[in-house]
């Protein structure tokens, strides 16, 4: 039997403060996954990009988020006894670590190599942050103090799933919320206090995804068998809409097209559009075109760009396809799943085995720009794409920063 493996998962030449030049959650400042970056290619001096600087931040497949000149994300030691979280601050100009927040915490390594899952999140020189263990901690982002700490299964009682909490903390005004419980879970981003609660069951393993069902603030959150919509005020659920994953592995986050969700899962399940309104959903289309494990996809245009493969899969495959129909409109030739993120109508696709291949966009064909290996070791973390630079980081917690600048027109 395969057996079932888990990772949500899921920079300027010198930044500055501002939105503008910040990246502060999982995915970007929208969720979507595309950064505002325009002409960010250009011809790489012997193809490959500049490496500008690295830096270890430890084990696990956090992504990275950025504001204000600094850098945040997840690390673990490694050590299955004794082991140790950090949250680790990284000045974006030089690499250099700014401060490191540790506290214990399991590897655990269930079928996999395990480590760190969640992103930080940044709002109002904060750093928010969920272990796997269901640690939540607030810090301050420019001295790693920490603010508050609740631990959400030993204080509310909540349920700590098969591979662990893995979304990264979602604000919404006063609000963190995290999909934690049956249907997720709000805190007082100021005092950690609760606001609202859902069941205290298992969660799925994506972050929470703002949208507009009926023009009204939602939130959809992947649980363990469901795609479910709350309100982020009240947490009052709207609607739900059934999705079986085997092993019960939800952990792409759902894409929105329009009116219309795109659910994506591992295991042979598949893929589906749900059309979906204030008071319920129904579904348009569904098939096993598109299994994405653990990368949630790209939406641009009427189209959603994915990675069809599980964990691991050295023939995965990145397809295209109509959101409103589900029809495939191209897919690549095979490499190693990995994690996928775009730009400027490009896609930005880092292997599991740290190779980038950079794709146009367009639904009509697979048109590669370029490729280059710029890692090694298992790439399951989104790379992340703000101010010319790329950040990469693979399993071991070896975090590259690079320059995809470059000089000349790359068509």
């Amino acid at each position: 039997m395969k057996l079932p493996m888990l990772l949500v998962l899921a920079p300027a030449a010198l930044l500055t403060a501002g939105a503008d030049s910040d990246w502060p959650r999982f995915r970007g400042p929208e969720g979507t996954g595309v950064s505002p970056e325009t002409r960010w290619l250009g011809a790489w001096p012997g193809g490959q990009p500049k490496v500008v600087w690295k830096a270890n931040v430890g084990a696990g497949f956090s992504s990275v988020t950025l504001a204000d000149g600094r850098l945040f994300t997840l690390g673990h030691n490694g050590q299955k006894d004794n082991g140790i979280d950090s949250v680790v601050a990284i000045d974006v100009a030089s690499g250099k670590e700014l401060w490191r927040h540790s506290y214990p915490e399991k590897l655990a390594d269930h079928y996999y190599e395990g480590g760190t899952s969640g992103t930080p999140t940044l709002d109002g020189g904060k750093v928010y942050t969920l272990s796997k263990a269901g640690v939540a901690l607030c810090l301050d982002a420019a001295t790693g103090k920490v603010l508050w700490s609740r631990n959400l299964a030993s204080e509310l009682g909540l349920k700590v799933p098969e591979w662990g909490f893995a979304g990264a903390p979602h604000i919404h005004g006063k609000a963190v919320i995290y999909n934690a419980g049956d249907a997720g879970l709000a805190l007082d981003k100021a005092t950690g206090a609760a606001l609202w609660t859902s069941g205290k069951g298992s969660a799925g393993y994506g972050t929470p995804v703002p949208f507009s069902p009926g023009g009204k603030p939602a939130l959809a959150l992947f649980g363990l068998r469901h795609v479910i919509a709350v309100d982020p005020v009240s947490g009052r659920e709207l609607w739900r809409h059934p999705w079986k994953t085997r092993y019960d592995v939800n952990a792409a986050d759902p894409v929105v097209v329009g009116d219309t969700l795109v659910l994506t899962s591992g295991y042979g399940t598949g893929a589906c559009g749900i059309r979906f309104t204030a008071s319920g959903a129904q579904e348009v289309w569904k098939n096993q075109s598109l299994r994405s494990h653990m990368q949630a996809p790209i939406a641009i245009g009427s189209h959603v760009y994915g990675i069809d493969g599980d964990g691991g899969d050295a023939k995965a495959r990145l397809k295209c396809l109509d959101a409103a129909t589900g029809k495939v409109a191209w897919e690549s030739p095979e490499a190693e799943t990995g994690v996928l993120s775009a730009a400027d109508g490009k896609l930005i696709w880092v292997t599991g085995k740290g190779e980038l291949i950079v794709v146009k966009a367009d639904p009509s064909g697979y048109q590669e720009v370029v490729r280059a290996q710029v890692t090694r070791g298992k790439v399951w973390s989104t790379p992340v794409l703000l101010g010319g630079r790329l950040y990469i980081r693979n399993w071991r917690g070896e975090l590259v920063c690079l320059d995809v600048k470059g000089s000349g027109p790359v068509s």
